[in-house]
């Protein structure tokens, strides 16, 4: 049953997004479609809410839009406990019906939607619901020639998703939160690899929070490139529970606001998360703690200062060198094992080159192996399952007191993927490989090598992990002598062949199409 309406649903919001396709790029219709869905969230919880505050009375929330200082009990309710106030004449709902009668309502929608935002002010919840909904620009050319086109084209939408049934009601069914990452990845697809930048593939996603979760005892996870904050609650499902502390840093702004509507839209409450709008390696924001799971897919190969004064910085002092500027991979790593307590597990996604290239990234991966010994494991992925790159990646995992701390396992899941037109993705068969090998530590022929520290010492270092896990496949011998033979028989064969057209060329009279002299 759930299954088959996570299909229905993902179907109708698909079909929705068409409606604004052919207006704007697949990046811009994003942020109206997932902001509008935000919007009835909101709406579809308070007002669920407050009905309940009410059954006893015998009056609906929509009945008591006239009631002012009941309005005002209710206010002051909802922000307390759910952060934010929505008045009954601005729900969904009836913005929707209006729109279904052709009104014109995009002056009202733009009003409700600050003051959605407007009445968390005074509240704890301000800094979690401040500009989530500044990329709804309502009046954008994009939208429409003219306000009457725009009002058009917003009514189609919020009609169409009035008809949508959340099941608000049904605790076990999350169908807005799947819907929500369904419409991030078809976005993340067709946009490539701009849109792609905040998406992190949910197979990939879920070995990531595997990894992180197998020891157990998470309450706090960290990811400071958090994108749609999707890898911070896939955590959270794996431990089964969203009471834990979130804390986050995304740098881009629409990005940033996507993390927050989807930390709300999967019920994680608004006091429950942190997330920042900053450039973490130049601004981190959590620097003082420390967390049980830390996570992240940051972006490959970026470019960041690479200041000498990073080195008077706590993250980076005692490796003695930086990070190069056009490579801050390493710079991501040492700033999240900063972040990592003495008992947690950080699981990163990085590119292949981190695992060999020399200079400054040779002496921080040799500091860290040697001198920390905090490498837990390094595991190769597939080429081309990541929006818009088709680079080869792999997930280090770090743990700061190893059980382990005689070797380090390596595991090559490169070849285990299933091919699709736009990119290659994982099975759950292969992620629970994966998770398995780790788990076990035990080697496995062609797929996985638990290497002792002298190892790597010998290999200088040198983390390929084809240096380290053999997936060579012998060729099938071949038989010279059975080879020859069948040669000889060909040319026997094409001796006879030719004869037979030189024989029919002579009785056409005309010339053999093969070289004079054969025959």
């Amino acid at each position: 049953m759930v299954e088959q309406h996570q299909q229905e649903l993902k179907k109708q919001l698909w079909n929705i997004a068409n409606t604004l396709r052919g207006n704007m790029s697949a990046d811009d219709f994003r942020d109206y479609i997932l902001g509008l869905i935000f919007y009835k969230y909101l709406s579809d919880k308070l007002n669920r809410y407050c009905d309940e505050l009410l059954a006893e009375d015998g009056i609906t929330f929509v009945g008591s839009a006239d009631d002012k200082e009941l309005l005002n009990d209710l206010r002051e309710e909802c922000t307390e406990n759910l952060g934010y106030f929505i008045a009954p004449k601005q729900l969904f709902s009836s913005l929707a019906e209006r729109g279904k009668k052709q009104e014109f309502i995009i002056d009202e929608l733009d009003r409700t939607l600050a003051d959605i935002e407007q009445s968390t002010t005074a509240a704890d919840s301000a800094d979690d619901f401040n500009g989530l909904f500044e990329e709804l620009d309502l009046n954008s050319s994009k939208l429409g020639k003219n306000p009457d086109a725009r009002n058009k084209l917003i009514s189609q939408v919020l009609v169409h998703l009035d008809n949508i049934d959340f099941h608000l009601e049904n605790t076990e069914i999350d169908l807005l939160g799947d819907a929500y990452e369904y419409l991030i990845g078809q976005f993340a697809s067709g946009a490539g690899k701009k849109a792609g930048e905040f998406y992190t593939p949910q197979q990939v996603s879920k070995i990531l929070a595997k990894l992180v979760s197998l020891d157990g005892n998470v309450k706090s996870v960290y990811d400071p490139t958090c994108g749609s904050g999707s890898l911070l609650l896939r955590v959270a499902r794996e431990v089964g529970s969203h009471n834990l502390e979130f804390c986050g840093q995304e740098q881009n702004p629409s990005t940033y606001n996507l993390a927050r509507m989807n930390m709300l839209m999967h019920g994680v409450r608004y006091d429950k998360f942190d997330i920042k709008n900053d450039d973490t390696l130049e601004h981190p924001m959590h620097l003082e703690q420390r967390f049980d799971a830390v996570v992240a897919n940051p972006p490959f190969s970026a470019n960041w200062s690479a200041s000498e004064l990073h080195l008077n910085s706590e993250r980076f002092a005692d490796y003695g060198k930086l990070a190069p500027k056009t490579k801050a991979d390493f710079a991501f790593v040492l700033h999240m094992i900063h972040q990592l307590n003495e008992t947690g597990t950080l699981a990163v996604v990085v590119p292949h080159g981190i695992l060999f290239r020399g200079a400054a990234e040779g002496h921080i991966r040799k500091h860290l192996i040697e001198k920390k010994n905090y490498l837990d494991a390094v595991i190769g992925l597939p080429a081309g399952i990541f929006f818009g790159t088709g680079i080869p990646t792999c997930i280090l995992v770090f743990k700061k007191n190893r059980k382990n701390d005689d070797n380090i396992m390596f595991i090559d899941a490169s070849n285990h993927f299933e091919k699709g037109k736009a990119q290659n993705f994982m099975r759950n068969e292969d992620v629970e490989r994966i998770v398995e090998a780790y788990s076990k530590r035990d080697s496995v022929e062609k797929f996985a090598h638990v290497a002792k520290l002298t190892e790597i010492e010998e290999n200088d270092y040198n983390l390929n992990i084809p240096r380290y896990v053999d997936t060579f496949e012998e060729e099938e011998s071949v038989d010279l002598d059975a080879v020859a033979s069948d040669l000889a028989e060909l040319e026997t064969k094409m001796h006879s062949v030719d004869a037979d057209i030189a024989d029919f060329c002579s009785q056409l009279n005309i010339k053999a199409p093969f070289l004079s002299g054969k025959e």
